[in-house]
């Protein structure tokens, strides 16, 4: 994070367009360098088109830390299973002696 110096002019562009927005001023900002960056990545691209990108984009990000998140609940799951057969056998053994 860090601190970028504006025009007051563009500072009171942010305040009010954050304002209809319902944003931040920061995160207004952020949305415009992001949108800004992206249109010079993609001069081919309409406005529509990126934030058409974008939302595939978020939505491919949020399905691999689903897929991830199933990922991990399984092999907690294989654990405990793993660590249950382990103290039954232990019992048995003990049993048995």
């Amino acid at each position: 994070m860090g601190i970028v110096k504006i025009s007051d002019e563009l500072h009171e562009e942010l305040r009010t367009t954050s304002h209809v927005m319902s944003r931040s001023i920061n995160s207004q900002a952020e949305f415009w360098i992001k949108m800004g960056r992206l249109a010079e990545l993609n001069p081919d691209k309409t406005f529509v088109q990126l934030i058409q990108a974008e939302l595939v984009r978020a939505e491919q990000i949020h399905a691999e830390q689903i897929h991830a998140e199933q990922i991990h609940a399984e092999q907690v799951h294989a654990e405990q299973v793993h660590a249950e057969q382990t103290q039954n056998i232990s019992k048995l053994g003990a049993s048995d002696e």
